[in-house]
């Protein structure tokens, strides 16, 4: 059945953007961790509804074996087509900020093509690939296909806490305390994207360790 819908949506007028994004599916996933090309991201929203709000920013940074590459990092502001006061206190961006933003459909462009099929880390994961696939769904296109890893469940395995679905998992500022990451740009979501990464790192950095770094750990069941 799944190959039945991979080879159905292929067929549909898909543009261009989204048919390369699921052309890079199709080759075997990267079993080798120290090689594998690793994106922290983080989106701003308006709120916590995901029919109702929208993202107004993207921010994402990739690493490679424990190199950081600040450099290449991607920062996206997306317009709004209702300005909410209300929101300005949560994310800092004011209607007529001198910021350039894309519109939603280039804002997906630019970021589908940033982390091709790449495996994807976020802290509360689910909450940002909704919001993304939303975005997605707006278009008509279909979901984020890359590989997730939250960083709240991943550092809670690593110090052998059992996570269960109606858990709260630890908050981003929670776990910069606990593995000594700096608080930097903080609510930004490329400043919340490295910070990511770095707890991420730190955690795989345990993980190595005591010998649990490999997939089945990393990756949710």
């Amino acid at each position: 059945m799944k190959l039945f819908n991979w080879f159905s949506e292929e067929k549909k007028d898909y543009p261009e953007f989204w048919l390369t994004y699921i052309e890079g599916f199709k080759s075997k996933f990267n079993e080798d961790i120290k090689n594998t090309r690793f994106i922290a991201f983080d989106t701003e929203t308006t709120g916590f509804d995901f029919n109702e709000d929208r993202v107004l920013s993207i921010g994402a940074v990739s690493f490679i074996d424990k190199k950081i590459e600040v450099n290449k990092s991607l920062e996206i502001y997306i317009q709004q087509d209702v300005f909410n006061p209300e929101t300005v206190k949560i994310h800092g961006l004011l209607k007529n900020s001198k910021v350039e933003k894309l519109s939603e459909l280039e804002a997906l462009k630019a970021f589908l093509a940033y982390i091709k099929n790449d495996v994807l880390v976020a802290h509360h994961a689910n909450f940002d690939r909704k919001m993304i696939d939303k975005m997605l769904e707006r278009h008509g296109l279909g979901k984020l296909r890359n590989k997730f890893i939250d960083t709240g469940h991943l550092y809670k395995k690593s110090v052998h806490q059992i996570y269960k679905d109606d858990d709260l998992p630890y908050s981003l500022d929670e776990l910069a305390k606990e593995l000594n990451v700096p608080l930097v740009d903080r609510h930004t979501a490329t400043g919340d994207a490295l910070i990511t990464a770095l707890v991420f790192l730190k955690t795989l950095a345990r993980l190595d360790k005591r010998k649990h770094l490999n997939w089945g750990y990393l990756l949710p069941k």
